[in-house]
């Protein structure tokens, strides 16, 4: 009597989980409590809509970086959504939007944002990183060798203006200055 209830207190425990479990964490892939520590994105209904889009964009960045198509592709109307909801939208959040944008396949948008960018502020460098991404994208060498020009044309200026956004994503100029100048062959400005 006693091996018949331990055996059944194991496979209790040990069952695989059934179709209707994989339906439920699906659908409510947060609702088993866990915490932050264990992955889960923190509670983001009592952020700002800027908190709330910055956060999505990190998790969504760090998805993509590390090949989690899924996250990015769960993620990313919500960042969106949270991108619509801004009172005021700076250059940073443009470029934010845009490069989410790109992740997701929406190439029209994210030439949007490039275009506002470079409407509010003429020359900044994330106009021209948005529209070299989406001219490698789609394989026009054309478009890319147009953004390459006019972001070595404008490096120098901005750079000097000491920007706070080219501050917090140093890497995106830093490789963009480099394949434009390869692609010029090593002359840049």
């Amino acid at each position: 009597m006693a091996l018949a209830g331990a055996l059944a207190l194991l496979l209790g425990q040990d069952r695989p989980p059934t179709v209707a479990d994989a339906a439920g964490a699906v659908n409510a892939p947060f609702a088993s409590g866990a915490s932050a520590a264990d992955g889960t994105p923190p509670d983001i209904s009592n952020m700002s809509p800027r908190e709330r889009f910055d956060r999505l964009f990190n998790r969504i960045m760090r998805a993509a970086e590390s090949g989690d198509e899924a996250t990015v592709t769960t993620f990313a109307p919500m960042a969106l959504s949270a991108f619509q909801m801004l009172d005021s939208v700076n250059v940073d959040a443009r470029y934010h939007a845009a490069l989410i944008q790109l992740h997701t396949g929406d190439m029209a948008g994210a030439a949007a944002q490039g275009d506002s960018i470079l409407k509010a502020q003429p020359g900044h460098l994330f106009g021209y990183i948005v529209k070299g991404t989406i001219a490698r994208f789609q394989k026009d060498q054309a478009a890319l060798g147009v953004a390459y020009t006019a972001f070595l044309k404008h490096y120098a200026a901005e750079a000097a203006l000491k920007r706070p956004e080219y501050a917090e994503h140093p890497r995106a100029v830093e490789d963009f200055l480099t394949a434009a100048r390869t692609a010029e062959g090593g002359s840049g400005q």
